[in-house]
């Protein structure tokens, strides 16, 4: 990468000796220069592009077309700084203290305490950066760029000074580019400069006097903007650091992600506990003082119990889950860009839905042919090739045997901007189909035939798309306009229709016509584009209408019905026809006696507030545009509603912003979508959307669960040795076992809840309330039960072992054993707060086994290892001891299965009782 640059040229270094590498040009120079001079500047074809061989040369001279700004701190830096907490550093005081008073023994025990709870926080962090790391790359920026000859499709980081890139409506600028070729281009430039107009683009070379800042060059496309418009082509004068964007991208990495609800709320839990903690430690060591034991015991053991039930690890164990689960949902082919909402997916009670492509294939293939003068032609094959036929009463037609067959396919063709190479589509499957078509009729040649002059590009508030083209042998004539979209769009520019050769005047008994055959069409599913054509855009004449069937996804039809049986209602929002349009919602299950639909129009007409009344029982929204998807967002948020809302298009962002989950389709959608969207569909399949709320739910779930095991431990613990200095008992358990306590309260068993497999009836449980605290009435008192056993427990343990009154290192092995073992079983039950341990199955986490195995394996270490005993102070037990243990801790596995079967039977007997209620709006639909 260039370390150092001229202000105007960066040129090559002078010590090469066969070969001189081309310069980067700045944004300024580029811009003043006429666009040969900067292809000469830069030696590239603008038309053909760069060679492979020559973009690999240029790669090892400019590098990837990617920042690399920071370098890692390294590790041991990072391992060091655990040490910086206050708790560890008074620890590390109490061991100096003990070298001090000679007392080697404990500080050689608290020393190794201290390096492994700091090693256990150092690799929770570890795994919490890498986690969000991995997050950043999973939506790589992509383009479109000419090179011999051939537009590909590849990675931005692969472009290089030189090449020709090609920008299309939605996309993100992948480098900054010298524009050569630019159709109404307007970029959203906000931000590079803040400024939120988007700005219109020239290819025009700017005049030195008026080149000020970058806001002033107008024929200059800059990294990292939106094409909000329009189309263009322009030539890469920088890559990388060498952009204009790297300043800009520097100070955006410099700023911290902020932090989800959930984490901020584990934030304060953490620091009330903390402030709780802190307080009965303080009252612990000013008893045990008075008490007239040994003050550096009861500070080493208040700053230790300090350390195990203070929950440090509650906010970055939320984070790792939160991430673990992001990454899963990836294998479920959702990437979910935004934590925050991971959580806000378990809330979600309503999707709306586009139709094409999420809830359907979005592979076109053209089934039906009607033509102005009353003919009807079949169309068979499938895919993007040139299998199939075009029949018309059982008859081949094939390239110019019908003229006004022809006329229609001839129409479809030259309106169009997709192209099929090699059976694969570049462009709008819509537009793949009606090349298709032309394949299947020989006629897929007839764009070379023209020139296009003018184009009016499509868009979803006008729903219609023209070219304006002449014939390559006559360009002296004015010329045609070809047009195709929706028919009550095109039927309004149409003065004439075509009939055998010849134009006759279009009365309104024929639009009836053409309007009950665009009606039949549609009840049978098929989209429906009507074409015309003519020398004048407001006096064009209607040549017929082509039907389009896109079938419905497979699985989508089960989806849609687990999900309205869960309580979410799903919406569809579609620009076709409301006979399509409800044919299709039929199929799928969403449209059903009583449901009804509203047009575009419609939503128009009302204001939030009636929207709002009636939006609840609308399942269809046809004829819609994205300005209409804001409008219904926001009606049903104004009743309560947590909406999902998919989207691919430009206009789509607003919408997708304004949803509480919005929705960016990965194969179909627009970069500006994208950037706007919290989720990406990679598939563009509604199933997803099911999948990655089952996940939501399911991770939240596992948070809840790891809160559950974290806080029955930490107030056992702050309990136990509260009750036993009160009760002026013996401690029962010294500084080290606190901490070997503490290693796994924030350790494996406690992480390894976090990645347990998600219930397989979670998505069948109705949305969680999103004002209600991860913190219900159900858990505390679960917690405080779990807590409860464990400290009645172990005290029993030690008031049965200390029945001489004298302490000895039995003594505390036994109470201090006990607890680990109500802690393991603790761990079992808090896996599910619903299902039972052996509906989940012992080994269906195989994380939670090895985590148990692993402490368990541990905790036999430190009884029965001799310089671990010295560490723990701790002496062997026998095989009956441990059994013993085993039979008394398992009672709050018990004891917590118990409650989940009582729960389950109030709960049935509830739902019982709501079957002979009426169920909310939400249900209804």
């Amino acid at each position: 990468m260039l370390k150092k640059r001229d202000p105007l040229l960066v040129e090559s270094p002078p010590d090469r000796e066969d070969e001189t590498m081309v310069p980067v040009l700045t944004s300024k120079r580029a811009s003043e220069l006429p666009v040969n001079e900067v292809a000469c500047t830069l030696q590239a074809d603008l038309q053909f592009g760069l060679t492979h061989e020559e973009v690999t040369r240029r790669r090892a001279y400019h590098g990837w077309n990617e920042f690399d700004i920071s370098e890692d701190e390294p590790l041991w830096k990072k391992y060091i700084s655990q040490f910086k907490d206050p708790l560890i550093m008074l620890l590390l005081a109490s061991a100096v203290i003990s070298v001090l008073m000679r007392q080697f023994d404990d500080a050689v025990s608290i020393t190794v305490a201290i390096i492994i709870v700091v090693t256990v926080a150092f690799v929770q962090e570890y795994r919490s950066e890498k986690s969000l790391e991995e997050l950043g790359k999973l939506v790589p920026p992509e383009c479109h760029c000419i090179r011999e000859g051939h537009l590909e499709h590849l990675l931005a980081r692969e472009l290089v000074p030189g090449d020709t890139v090609c920008l299309s409506t939605g996309e993100r600028v992948p480098a900054d580019l010298r524009l050569f070729e630019a159709t109404d281009l307007s970029v959203d430039e906000s931000s590079l400069t803040g400024e939120t107009t988007p700005c219109s683009k020239s290819t025009a070379s700017q005049p030195t006097a008026t080149n000020g800042d970058i806001t002033s060059r107008s024929n200059v496309a800059f990294m990292g903007t939106l094409v909000r418009c329009g189309k263009a082509k322009g030539i890469v004068i920088g890559t990388g650091e060498n952009s204009e964007f790297g300043e800009v991208f520097k100070m955006m990495q410099a700023e911290e992600s902020p932090k989800t609800p959930l984490q901020k709320s584990m934030d304060l839990l953490g620091k009330q506990l903390s402030l709780y903690s802190f307080g009965i430690i303080g009252v612990i060591m000013l008893v045990g003082w008075l008490q007239g034991k040994h003050i550096l015991d009861m500070f080493t053991i208040g700053v230790s119990l300090a350390v195990a039930a203070i929950p440090e690890g509650l906010p970055i164990v939320v984070t790792v889950t939160l991430a673990l689960g992001v990454m899963r949902m990836v294998k479920k082919r959702a990437i979910v860009k935004k934590l925050p909402i991971v959580e806000t997916l378990s809330c979600c009670n309503v999707i709306c839905s586009d139709k094409t492509g999420t809830l359907t294939k979005n592979e076109m293939t053209v089934t039906q042919l009607f033509t102005s003068d009353g003919l009807h032609a079949e169309v068979t094959g499938v895919g993007y090739n040139n299998a199939g036929e075009v029949l018309l009463s059982g008859e081949l037609v094939h390239g110019f045997s019908n003229i006004s067959i022809r006329k229609v396919v001839e129409a479809g063709i030259l309106c169009n901007d997709a192209v099929i190479r090699n059976g694969t589509l570049m462009g709008k499957p819509t537009e793949g189909a009606l090349i298709a078509l032309g394949m299947k009729m020989g006629l897929e040649g007839v764009h070379q035939e023209y020139m296009r002059l003018e184009e009016h590009p499509f868009t979803s508030e006008q729903k219609w798309m023209a070219v304006h083209c002449v014939h390559r042998t006559q360009q002296d004539k004015p010329g045609t306009y070809f047009m195709k979209g929706a028919f009550e769009q095109v039927i309004r520019f149409c003065s004439g229709y075509h009939s055998k050769g010849v134009t006759l005047p279009l009365t309104n008994h024929q639009r009836e016509l053409f309007q009950q055959q665009k009606s039949y069409m549609g009840t049978a599913g098929l989209r429906v584009l009507a074409f015309a054509s003519g020398t004048e855009m407001g006096g064009l004449t209607f040549l017929g209408l082509v039907g389009m069937l896109d079938p419905p996804r497979s699985g989508v039809k089960e989806a849609v019905a687990t999900l309205l049986n869960a309580g979410v209602a799903v919406k569809m929002i579609t620009g076709d026809s409301q006979e399509t349009a409800v044919s299709i919602a039929s199929r799928l299950g969403l449209y059903t006696k009583g449901s009804q639909s509203l047009s575009g129009e419609e939503v128009d007409q009302m204001d939030i507030q009636q929207l709002s009344q009636i939006v609840p029982r609308i399942v269809v929204f046809y004829r819609a545009s994205p300005r209409h998807k804001l409008k219904i967002v926001k009606s049903l948020q104004n009743i309560g509603a947590v909406v999902a809302m998919t989207g691919d298009g430009v206009n789509d962002a607003v919408a997708l912003k304004a949803a509480d989950i919005g929705v960016a389709m990965g194969q179909t959608g627009t970069d500006v979508c994208k950037e706007a969207a919290d989720m990406i569909l990679v598939d563009d399949d509604f199933q997803t959307i099911m999948s990655a709320i089952e996940e939501g739910k399911g991770i939240y779930n596992n948070i809840k669960n790891f809160v559950r095991f974290q806080l029955s431990t930490s107030i056992a613990a702050l309990t136990l040795i509260s009750l036993a200095t009160l009760m002026n008992f013996p401690n029962p358990l010294n500084a080290m076992q606190i901490l070997w306590i503490n290693i796994i309260m924030d350790g494996p068993p406690a992480q390894s809840l976090g990645v347990e497999p998600v219930d397989p009836d979670v998505i069948r449980k109705p949305p969680r309330n999103v004002r209600d605290s991860i913190i219900t009435r159900s858990l505390i008192v679960k917690i405080l039960v779990s807590s409860f056993i464990i400290v009645c427990g172990t005290l029993f343990v030690f008031w049965r072992e200390l029945q001489d009154n004298v302490i000895t290192p039995r003594d505390t092995t036994m109470t201090f054993t006990c607890f680990v073992f109500f802690d393991m079983f603790n761990a079992l039950s808090s896996r599910s707060q619903t299902r039972m341990v052996h509906e989940m199955g012992l080994c269906s986490n195989p994380m939670f086994c090895y985590a148990v195995l692993g402490s368990i394996m541990g905790q036999l270490l430190v009884i029965y290892f001799p310089p671990l005993q010295k560490v723990f102070q701790t002496e062997s037990l026998s095989v009956l001891d441990l059994l013993f243990l085993l039979a008394l801790t398992s009672s709050v596995c018990v004891v917590s299965e118990l409650i989940k079967r009582l729960e389950r039977w109030r709960g049935e007997k509830r739902r019982g009782w709501d079957r002979t209620d009426t169920t909310d709006s939400f249900h209804e639909v």
